[in-house]
């Protein structure tokens, strides 16, 4: 997944300009601080969850997120958590899994198996089997 990707999301979302900043740098492989993730989560899916985030809540002013997931070799699943501008908290419950869109799409590689390669090579982020909105948290109250 590439920023190039991301940029319509991006343009279309209410992303904080340094959510944004931290999406490029997390891209790069660079620090990102308001892109936090459980152990051993590929950046792709990171980033294809991120995209589907954009997409699915285009009116979130996104200003972190923190995504609790286990990555298989056909699937991502777990929840993320949203913090807006305003520290609202939003979470979701996510499942990427490019083996359910090739059997969705009757995708078969040359052994009679669903052919997960191809389904996430074409259509990448749009492999989300599941994305269900968990709860939203208002802002804490600072006394």
């Amino acid at each position: 997944m590439t920023i190039p990707e991301l940029e319509p999301l991006l343009a279309a979302s209410r992303a904080t300009d340094a959510f944004r900043a931290d999406i490029s740098a997390y891209a790069a492989r660079q620090p990102a601080e308001r892109i936090a993730t459980s152990f051993m989560n590929p950046r792709v899916k990171v980033l294809r969850t991120i995209a589907q985030l954009l997409h699915a809540e285009p009116t979130l002013a996104v200003e972190r997120v923190r995504l609790q997931a286990a990555s298989g070799c056909a699937d991502y699943a777990g929840t993320i958590a949203v913090t807006d501008d305003a520290g609202v908290v939003s979470t979701f419950d996510f499942a990427w899994n490019c083996e359910w869109k090739a059997r969705q799409l009757g995708y078969v590689d040359g052994f009679g198996f669903p052919d997960q390669i191809r389904a996430a090579h074409e259509f990448g982020w749009q492999c989300f089997e599941r994305w269900e909105h968990v709860s939203t948290e208002p802002a804490q109250q600072v006394a």
